[in-house]
């Protein structure tokens, strides 16, 4: 028996599951590795009004640390350019640790694949942002990203659709 406030007495906590909530606690995040390039400066940053073809590639990879850690790494690769020119171009792998513990293990994989990045993104989009307006052009504000989308369409890769039955005519 334990004592609460007032003298009470209070039998021990059970560890029954359901007192026990899913929790995603995010242990770090960091800058894995990073480059900016502005190759053509200072002529590229004389483009004149001229709007550039913006080209923005987005991907995640997990590795597993331990049965609940997981690192999750957000990449995001981008160009800018005008024709004949390239502007700048930037490479980010933004990760973060994750502990998961409390999930069903069927709902682990989406977990990390899609509410992890979520969490990362504002932090890689900040990055992002700064060092482009740090090389000399206006900030580029990445749109958000519909995580869910993205795993949808990288599980299709995976697992080609289902092949439909020949119709009897």
């Amino acid at each position: 028996m334990t004592t609460t406030n007032g003298g009470q007495a209070q039998a021990p906590a059970q560890n029954n599951p359901q007192d026990n909530p899913p929790q995603l606690n995010v242990l770090a995040q960091y800058i894995k590795d990073f480059s900016f390039e502005n190759p053509n400066a200072p002529r590229s940053l004389n483009s004149g009004q001229q709007n550039p073809a913006i080209n923005i590639q987005i991907n995640v990879n997990v590795a597993p640390l331990t049965q609940t850690d997981f690192e999750v790494v957000l990449k995001i690769e981008g160009k800018a350019d005008i024709p004949g020119t390239l502007l700048f171009s930037f490479d980010l792998a933004f990760a973060g640790i994750f502990r998961i513990t409390n999930v069903p293990q069927e709902n682990i994989h989406p977990l990390v694949m899609i509410e992890c990045p979520r969490l990362l993104f504002p932090f890689a989009r900040e990055i992002v942002a700064t060092a482009v307006r740090d090389g000399g052009f206006p900030p580029l504000l990445i749109d958000p990203v519909d995580f869910v989308s993205l795993y949808r369409q990288k599980l299709g890769e995976i697992q080609p659709a289902p092949a439909t039955p020949p119709v009897a005519s």
